[in-house]
């Protein structure tokens, strides 16, 4: 079992994306998506400046092989962006349709010009080939988590690390397992008073006295 951990430079809901009951990485972090197996950990973090705060975690329970996997699987069907159903399905990242002829499409969405490709962000995102699924995973967003003392090493400057030794990833595991699992708070980059991140996540108003 592997961790890797990295940066989350801009975290809007898009990479990752921990809505709709999965928690997926099809963009950004290509190297990560290209090495990590099933089984494995990724977690995020906020940058220094913020903290090395956790941002999310997610053990990697399924891998598409391919976008064009991705594109056609109907678990992610709701994954894919669209401009009329508020916030959370604009920041959908199963962006990239396969065509006939070979290659994909970049949809509108966050990677995107408007309605145009954006080249560079296609090519580094079709880099990676492959998508990380989990629907083991715990998001917390605006409400990130500190690191604890023991799990100090996973912060991380720039790219990702991945070496770590046994008693890092024992407490790591220990640490996953006690923080609850499903999505906790909004992205740091979501308007305010839009409480669309809580659908499908288990959250429950509370009830006025």
């Amino acid at each position: 079992m592997n961790i890797y951990s990295y940066v989350v430079a801009h975290d809007t809901g898009f990479a990752p994306n921990p809505f709709h009951g999965y928690c997926t990485l099809a963009c950004c972090k290509p190297q990560i998506r290209s090495c990590a197996a099933k089984g494995d950990w990724v977690v995020g973090l906020t940058p220094k400046s913020a903290g090395n705060r956790i941002v999310y975690l997610m053990r990697v329970d399924d891998v598409m092989e391919s976008f064009s996997e991705y594109w056609f699987d109907p678990r992610f069907k709701a994954k894919k962006p669209t401009y009329t159903g508020g916030i959370r399905r604009k920041c959908g990242d199963n962006i990239y349709e396969p065509l006939a002829s070979g290659g994909y499409r970049q949809l509108r969405s966050a990677h995107s010009d408007g309605d145009a490709e954006n080249e560079d962000n296609k090519a580094h995102d079709l880099g990676g080939k492959r998508v990380l699924v989990s629907e083991t995973f715990a998001y917390f967003g605006c409400k990130a988590l500190p690191l604890p003392p023991e799990l100090q090493s996973l912060m991380v400057k720039r790219g990702h690390r991945s070496r770590f030794s046994d008693a890092v990833k024992a407490e790591f595991i220990r640490f996953a397992g006690s923080v609850g699992f499903g999505v906790h708070g909004a992205p740091r980059r979501w308007p305010n008073g839009d409480d669309s991140w809580r659908q499908g996540c288990g959250w429950k108003p509370r009830k006025r006295k």
